[in-house]
């Protein structure tokens, strides 16, 4: 397995924290389950600890990694792997994973998330869902809550309802500090994300659905009728069977495409 690599020091602004333990290692693979012929993306590789247990099963790789220090790390250590291992020296918040996609096989996208980034980066990914299969992550233990939290629920919010808007989301299993070097203050855990094939709900706009969850957890201790003014009066929340007011974390996923929906046939009336 990977070691921590004495040359390099994790990086702060980078959010680096590097994986070193062996058994969540093999926990990690053994979710992902990469196979031969499949295409596979690992966002942040770091020294490659995930990277080289990747490669072994599936003989291919494409990573995408903004500290270019790490790249020649990176290259020497798998330079077997000449023509099936690629790097993209970029920012994975802009980068466009649909420049992957080289044949029609869906994209399966894998990371161990730099904290200070992962909500955007979520956000960013869920805007390319149509080009991929499923997402393993390595996240703070709180986001991955934030991404399976149903309605009621301390956690619920605008990143887990616009998850589960664009995939079934799965909780999979926690790790300790321990695991990585330097060691983070907080507990981390992995999440599966598999993008629906047929959506089971569809809003007549997605951006305009963004927006109305954005709005309306804009302030989350106040009500609907106080957030959502100049989108959608308390009477026409009322003609919806949504009680104004409610505060936004009691509503269902189907309710908030109810009230995008509204609103969308309002502005085109």
């Amino acid at each position: 397995m990977s070691k921590q690599n004495p040359g390099h020091v994790a990086r702060k602004r980078f959010g680096q924290n590097f994986l070193h333990d062996p058994t969540i290692i093999g926990r990690i693979i053994s979710a992902i389950n990469p196979k031969p012929d499949q295409h596979l993306v690992e966002i942040g590789p770091g020294l490659g600890a995930l990277t080289e247990e990747i490669l072994l099963e599936a003989g291919a790789l494409e990573a995408v990694e903004l500290d270019r220090d790490l790249i020649p790390v990176l290259r020497t250590k798998f330079f077997r792997y000449e023509g099936k291992f690629t790097i993209h020296e970029a920012d994975a918040l802009k980068f466009d994973f649909a420049s992957l996609q080289n044949d029609e096989r869906p994209l399966r996208v894998v990371g161990n998330l730099p904290y200070n980034i992962s909500t955007p980066l979520i956000f960013h990914l869920l805007s390319f869902s149509g080009l991929i299969s499923d997402m393993h992550f390595m996240l703070q233990k709180e986001v991955v809550e934030r991404l399976a939290a149903q309605p009621g629920e301390d956690h619920y919010g605008r990143l887990g309802i616009m998850a589960q808007y664009y995939c079934k989301v799965e909780k999979l299993f926690i790790v300790p500090p321990g695991a990585f070097n330097p060691a983070p203050k907080v507990d981390s855990a992995i999440v599966r994300l598999i993008p629906h094939t047929t959506l089971p709900i569809e809003a007549k706009d997605p951006n305009l659905l963004a927006d109305v969850v954005r709005t309306a957890f804009g302030q989350r201790r106040k009500t609907l009728r106080n957030n959502m003014k100049g989108l959608i009066t308390g009477e026409q929340l009322e003609a919806l069977g949504i009680d104004p007011g409610l505060r936004p974390e009691r509503l269902s996923l189907a309710q908030f495409i109810a009230i995008s929906d509204a609103i969308h046939s309002l502005r085109n009336e």
